[in-house]
């Protein structure tokens, strides 16, 4: 009587090998399906970015002493606008500041606030230098400027922003600068209204 044939045994580790084949296989389909949901989303909202410009800017009590230290109010408007008709906007941890040549003069910071849809609302942003160290050539920049009438200040926003689109939420990190703001150093000069760069991270 013919000896029956041998089992073939599967090779060591065929079963691992599969078992994780299905696992990537399961995770695949996985992100393949969260990335059309928001593909999907954002196709039905089609988000805008967010649009901020300074409306206006003064300087007061402005005084840089001969060793290079300023104390200087700047006061500005700044203008924030929702353009997005699902899209809300929560502010938290705003920080603004304003810098020329490089170095911060002042930094302050904001009440958190929401933006619904269509929103425009306008910040009145109050930094103070107090007995600001400036270097030479920042104190050498402001002295010249100031002989001119007016001030290119940089006005930076940095906040943590929490999105809302129905029952989705997202954070992210909002940067706004709004650079080469010109501010004079009379109540009786105009001030052109000065558009800022936006980033969301």
């Amino acid at each position: 009587m013919p000896n029956p044939p041998a089992r073939t045994q599967p090779p060591a580790g065929a079963g691992r090998t599969k078992l994780c084949r299905t696992i990537a296989i399961v995770l695949l389909a996985i992100i393949l399906l969260v990335g059309l949901t928001i593909l999907i989303i954002w196709l039905a909202v089609k988000p805008k970015r967010l649009v901020y410009s300074i409306e206006s800017g003064s300087i007061r009590g402005y005084n840089l002493s001969q060793n290079n230290h300023l104390n200087s109010n700047f006061n500005f408007i700044l203008r924030a606008y929702n353009p997005n008709t699902k899209v809300s906007v929560y502010y938290k941890k705003v920080e603004t500041s304003v810098w020329f040549n490089g170095q911060r003069l002042a930094f302050n910071t904001l009440p958190p606030f929401r933006q619904g849809h269509k929103n425009e609302t306008r910040l009145g942003v109050n930094l103070v230098a107090q007995d600001v160290a400036l270097s030479g050539d920042t104190a050498k920049g402001m002295k010249t400027e100031r002989t001119g009438g007016a001030v290119e200040l940089d006005v930076r926003m940095k906040a943590r922003i929490r999105i809302k689109v129905g029952a989705w939420k997202g954070r992210r990190t909002l940067r706004v600068l709004c650079p080469s703001v010109l501010v004079g150093f009379s109540s009786s000069r105009t001030f052109v209204r000065k558009s800022c760069d936006v980033d969301t991270t």
